[in-house]
């Protein structure tokens, strides 16, 4: 199965990076012509408000969701794959899949997880931080780094919580959606990367 990455903005290539160390096919997406060629879709940090207003000007938002609720695309878009999608948004990628989003200038987000989320929860980037996680299923820790995160602020019933960091969740899953509020690329631990390819292998 290929995956793809988001590469409208973000650090889109080193989640490529990391996807190519795992020998999985990977693609830059950018438009709904690319999204048709992926099984699995990343769509890495940025800001928030502009990825959502790109998902929603070029169509591939809607076409997400369609892939997500439906496991097939709809037969009038330009897109042609008839497999279902799996999606791990980080970051601000967490931000536009949540459900709601509270917080100044909260994005239109495509509603694909079940939880409420804090934009900018843990402040400006000079209050950024790293930290080390304990993720269900994994063994030892892995180091993340929390760049200008958000905060979940709820969880729905049918959402797993798979990992925490103070109490407060860090990176849950619902269906075939995986969101996680920190940057696992920035150390180059795949870990996080395995985790996701599981569930869509």
């Amino acid at each position: 199965m290929v995956v793809g990455v988001l590469a409208f903005q973000g650090d889109f290539f080193e989640h490529i990076e990391v996807l190519h160390s795992l020998r999985v096919p990977a693609i830059e997406v950018r438009s709904l012509t690319d999204l048709s060629k992926v099984g699995a879709l990343i769509i890495p940090g940025g800001e928030s408000t502009v990825i959502a207003k790109f998902l929603e000007e070029t169509g591939v938002g809607k076409e997400i969701i369609r892939r997500i609720q439906s496991g097939s695309t709809d037969p009038r878009s330009r897109s042609s794959a008839p497999h279902p999608l799996f999606v791990y948004g980080t970051c601000a990628g967490a931000i536009v899949l949540s459900k709601k989003v509270t917080g100044k200038n909260a994005p239109r987000t495509l509603g694909l997880i079940d939880i409420t989320i804090d934009r900018n929860a843990y402040g400006a980037q000079l209050q950024s931080f790293e930290a080390e996680i304990r993720v269900k299923g994994i063994s030892g820790k892995i180091p993340v780094s929390f760049i200008r995160a958000p905060k979940i602020m709820r969880v729905g019933k049918t959402v797993d919580v798979l990992a925490e960091y103070g109490g407060v969740p860090v990176l849950v899953r619902q269906g075939r959606v995986l969101i996680g509020t920190f940057h696992p690329e920035v150390w180059g631990d795949r870990r996080i990367h395995q985790l996701f390819l599981s569930t869509v292998v």
